[in-house]
């Protein structure tokens, strides 16, 4: 009897149209994910290589001419390492020049983009010069390029700064010229070296060709660290806007590190000890060390060990700023401290100190993305 008389009267309110109903399970499913992310789960991506070989950010697969991937390939790497294809191709025939400063750090300008065609971002912008003729290309501002350059260009040389100071001496002197480099919002104009790479290419053909291969993507656990505390060794996802050397007009950041101090701790890395010629053992002259926590070697992650030893890709922890040679951090209250497993290429507590208790967001939870053998449980 109700269900007639209210389809009688109910005019434009009942009974409810699909359209209706279909916008109310999106509002409804939208609402539960909102929850789900702010509350239990979060993803994540990983933007950087600071916590390389545990976690992978953004690296590269470079390519020789005749290896270049077709469409299909393209395709069939972009579904399962979500890879983009990267070259930039000689305007003329020629030797390849790179601008570089006067610290052989290869120069490149910032300048604005768009990441997945929609959100603005930063991208970082190369020059190559062939022929006297310049062509570009442009790269996320977080990639690594100057990797790619190394393993393209560095031929016998231990690293590119080598190679191209080894260039320069051979090919003085070189050419300069002044270019405009916009960085940190300002536009400057700095003067630059033409390197020679020892790349000659004919017009065409491809000065560099590579993929980058995406980060690792993974679901962050919100929840638990409302219960229990972070403990040492485990994965570190925080917000860095209350960080005073990580603030920036863009707000709060994410980062992930590992977590290696809690209140009360007292962290150092201690070179490994190697005797000198009269029997002594000079600080700091073992290179890269191991960590040290509350007076002994510290535990709570494999990475920990194989960093110690130096263990397959893992480098070993560096005497960097709060950390340098002989310093020790006293980790005050309600704070931690944050490490990279890549320390040579980690910019992490030891530059800028102590992560607040608040800004803890939670630990690493699964990586689903992209489709590798690290897919699966994060570690």
């Amino acid at each position: 009897m109700l269900e007639r008389v209210l389809r009688d009267v109910g005019g434009k309110v009942y009974p409810a149209s699909s359209l209706v109903e279909n916008i109310e399970f999106l509002l409804v499913a939208a609402i539960v994910i909102l929850g789900i992310r702010a509350y239990f789960v979060q993803p994540f991506k990983i933007p950087t290589n600071s916590m390389w070989p545990t976690y992978y950010g953004m690296t590269h697969e470079l390519f020789k001419t005749a290896d270049e991937p077709g469409l299909l390939r393209k395709v069939g790497r972009f579904a399962t390492l979500g890879a983009s294809h990267y070259s930039v191709a000689a305007p003329t025939d020629g030797e390849v020049l790179v601008p570089v400063f006067r610290n052989l750090r290869v120069a490149y300008a910032e300048i604005p983009g768009h990441s997945m065609f929609v959100f603005p971002s930063v991208k970082r912008e190369y020059t190559f010069s062939v022929g006297g003729e310049l062509v570009k290309l442009t790269v996320p501002a977080d990639f690594d390029f100057e990797r790619v350059l190394e393993e393209a260009f560095k031929g016998g040389e231990a690293n590119l700064p080598a190679a191209l100071n080894a260039s320069a001496l051979k090919n003085r002197p070189l050419e300069t010229s002044m270019i405009n480099i916009r960085s940190g919002g300002r536009l400057v104009e700095e003067r630059v070296y033409w390197v020679p790479v020892g790349k000659t290419v004919k017009r065409g053909e491809p000065i560099v060709s590579f993929d980058i291969l995406t980060g690792d993507l993974l679901f962050v656990d919100r929840f638990s660290y409302n219960f229990v505390p972070p403990k040492v060794g485990s994965g570190f996802v925080f917000k860095t806007g209350n960080i005073p050397d990580l603030k920036n007009d863009e707000g709060d950041k994410y980062f992930i590190k590992r977590l290696v101090g809690v209140p009360g701790d007292q962290l150092e890395i201690r070179q490994p000890a190697i005797l000198s010629k009269d029997g002594g053992t000079p600080p700091g002259s073992g290179g890269s060390g191991q960590l040290f926590s509350n007076g002994r070697p510290i535990e709570g992650s494999g990475a920990f060990g194989a960093n110690a030893r130096k263990e397959g890709l893992y480098p070993g922890y560096t005497n960097e700023g709060l950390l340098g040679v002989g310093k020790v951090m006293a980790v005050p209250g309600h704070s931690y401290v944050a490490l990279g497993d890549n320390s040579p290429r980690s910019k992490d507590s030891r530059f800028w100190g102590y992560v607040p208790e608040k800004d803890v967001v939670g630990r690493p939870l699964f990586i689903y993305y992209p489709l590798t053998k690290r897919w699966g449980p994060a570690r």
